[in-house]
């Protein structure tokens, strides 16, 4: 695995639980060789996981819309910075560039991205891993509600195991490295 695609908000979050994640992401990226791919800016989480990857010697690959974010400030110390027209073209050449996706906690943005891949992932475009970053159990509730969503008959129960769950970043980069696509009757096993 060469690089991971990091979705997170552009925010930093109420609670410094979450800065303190998106540095450990940054050092297990890095500490397993693994170059970062994400949205280019140089504010919130995303930021501060391209801070840390760049000061651990690894790239960080950054691709934005052009002019489409006030708040999105783009980095400007990247190893490549690609500006693309849509938000569609963003998130279809951070796919193309990734070999994995991580989600962080995030806005909306971050969970329109999430349920794409895993869209993808469940249609067969793709079979990369997908890994949830559960900080202070922030995907709890989405988890319950896909659960939900496979008790109710609207989703494939094997389907939950298209995502790894962790609260823990240097544990989920090791569990995505070992991945394995979703078997039946596979479910993710964490919940904190």
């Amino acid at each position: 695995m060469r690089r991971i695609c990091v979705f997170s908000g552009s925010n930093p979050g109420n609670h410094s639980d979450y800065e303190d994640a998106a540095l450990r992401l940054g050092e297990a990226l890095a500490v397993h060789g693994i170059d970062l791919v994400y949205g280019g800016a140089s504010v919130g989480l995303m930021g501060r996981v391209a801070d840390k990857v760049l000061s651990m010697g690894r790239q960080a690959i950054g691709v934005m819309p052009t002019g489409l974010f006030r708040g999105e400030i783009a980095h400007t110390g990247l190893s490549e910075f690609h500006e693309v027209k849509t938000m569609h073209e963003r998130k279809q050449l951070m796919a193309d560039l990734s070999d994995a996706f991580i989600r962080m906690p995030g806005g909306l943005g971050t969970y329109e991205e999430l349920f794409e891949a895993a869209c993808w992932s469940q249609i067969g475009i793709h079979k990369k891993p997908i890994g949830l970053l559960n900080v202070r159990g922030f995907y709890n509730p989405l988890i319950a509600m896909l659960e939900h969503t496979a008790k109710e008959g609207f989703m494939r129960e094997e389907n939950l195991g298209l995502l790894v769950v962790e609260s823990d970043p240097a544990l989920l980069v090791e569990r995505l490295l070992r991945y394995v696509p979703v078997e039946q009757g596979k479910k993710w096993v964490e919940l904190k």
